[in-house]
């Protein structure tokens, strides 16, 4: 009987421990994921076993558990002076132009007729104008001055400003598509979230370990060690801190710059096509500040919206620090004509600030590709999200749900119920994708082809 007694007894405890394991484990899986990996847990390895979440990183698969915070932790002490070194700009020596027998100068890399000797000038299929530098997407944009484009002796350096999250498999895409285009790119990571929670430092450790060994040279880390007072209760304030901080505090590491030199600023999910950043690097005459259309798609190229997106991207170093106070985010915004040093800088300058876009609704001049990741990375951004872009959907449990998120994929739906009408896409159509994911396919397959095209809904199943 006693011995009876003492069964029972253990088996009561293990089933409370099983049922207080279970609701432990759910309430795990609907905090925010950035809390489960900042929190200290006694038992890193218990933790690891049973969360296990992730996303897809398509080099390698990224586990954003509590191991990754510890391997985070030695990265940030292996952090040394990276976001503090300075990066000095090197002139562009690359042929972009050459002449022809008579003298006359055209490019870039044009077709020769008349033997080796250049003698006649043919323009590549996609540029034009005289001297058949001017790409489609500028040829066919509202520039005021494209009978005033002239090329330069020496050309304008680029530099690309970004923040990133975990958009690891575009920021490849961005290297590849602007590597020759881009002089130096300003890659800004957060030990925070735009929502004011504890993130391990995934950009930094790839940054370490080779994984853009490629692209290394032209990269400058910028740290942000801090979230801005404020910016949990309005994430607007967080959301424009990003890029204010990314734009200052990366310019003013960057030495050599010159004042017509090309500051670009994107979010991590716009890629510029090179085409369009070429053109600025190598004609004088072109006003400021610029947009860039963009092709629209959501959570792949195969969902493509209707238009395109036009966001207010780059201008001259000195446009930005005489007009815009060394701000990146008061470039994004439309209102350069308001702002104290606008008139003082057409004076000193001679220039007629009138903004353009590169491209045009039906000629793109590059990629955004919007909520572009696997089901796991789009839990990811939805709890990562800042706190002002309301209804801000990670705080809704069902919209965090990965069959949920896999059938929104599928159907090109949206978070609040509604369908949109996508026009017809083809991988081989222009402008597609990036080049560089389009000779990649397998690997980019996902974002090319929706992986979800042939499932049934869950309430069909």
């Amino acid at each position: 009987m006693k011995m009876r007694r003492h069964r029972v007894f253990l088996l009561c405890t293990v089933g409370l421990c099983v049922i207080s394991f279970l609701h432990y484990y759910k309430a795990l899986h609907y905090v925010s994921l950035l809390r489960e990996l900042s929190a200290p847990y006694p038992n890193i390895k218990s933790f690891i076993m049973v969360t296990g979440f992730f996303w897809r990183e398509r080099d390698q698969h990224v586990f954003l558990h509590q191991e990754n915070m510890v391997s985070s932790h030695l990265t940030f002490k292996s952090l040394g002076d990276l976001h503090t070194r300075t990066h000095i700009l090197q002139d562009d020596k690359t042929p972009y132009f050459v002449r022809t027998k008579a003298g006359a100068l055209w490019g870039p890399v044009p077709r020769a007729r008349g033997g080796k000797r250049l003698v006649k000038c043919v323009c590549r299929p996609g540029w034009h104008g005289p001297y058949c530098g001017v790409p489609t997407m500028v040829y066919h944009s509202n520039l005021p001055t494209k009978e005033r484009l002239t090329p330069r002796e020496t050309p304008r350096r680029v530099i690309n400003a970004i923040n990133v999250n975990h958009e690891f498999d575009l920021l490849h895409v961005r290297f590849h598509e602007l590597a020759q285009a881009v002089d130096l790119f300003l890659v800004c990571e957060s030990n925070y979230t735009a929502y004011g929670e504890k993130r391990p430092l995934s950009f930094l450790r790839l940054l370490l370990n080779g994984t853009y060994d490629y692209i290394r040279h032209k990269i400058l880390y910028v740290f942000l060690d801090h979230f801005p007072e404020g910016g949990r209760q309005d994430g607007w304030i967080a959301d424009d801190y990003l890029r204010t901080f990314l734009t200052r505090n990366g310019m003013s590491r960057v030495v050599g710059a010159r004042t017509d030199d090309v500051f670009v600023i994107n979010d991590a999910d716009e890629i510029p096509a090179h085409e369009g950043l070429v053109f600025l690097k190598l004609f004088d005459g072109w006003t400021e500040p610029f947009a860039i259309h963009m092709r629209k798609s959501l959570y792949g190229f195969f969902w493509k919206q209707l238009g395109s997106l036009e966001v207010v991207s780059g201008c001259t170093l000195g446009m930005l620090r005489d007009v815009y106070d060394g701000d990146g985010i008061r470039l994004r915004r439309r209102e350069y004509y308001t702002m104290p040093g606008f008139r003082k800088y057409e004076n000193d300058t001679g220039h007629i600030l009138v903004q353009w876009s590169v491209g045009s609704p039906f000629h793109f001049a590059g990629w955004h590709c919007s909520w572009c990741f696997t089901p796991e990375g789009i839990h990811f951004k939805l709890v990562s999200a800042q706190n002002g872009d309301f209804p801000r959907w990670g705080d809704y449990e069902d919209k965090r749900d990965l069959n949920y998120i896999r059938d929104l994929i599928r159907t090109g739906g949206w978070f609040d119920g509604s369908l949109q009408e996508y026009p017809p896409t083809d991988p081989k159509e222009h402008m597609y994708a990036p080049k560089y994911m389009l000779e990649h396919y397998d690997r980019y397959r996902y974002l090319l082809e929706n992986p979800y095209v042939n499932a049934r809904a869950p309430s069909e199943r």
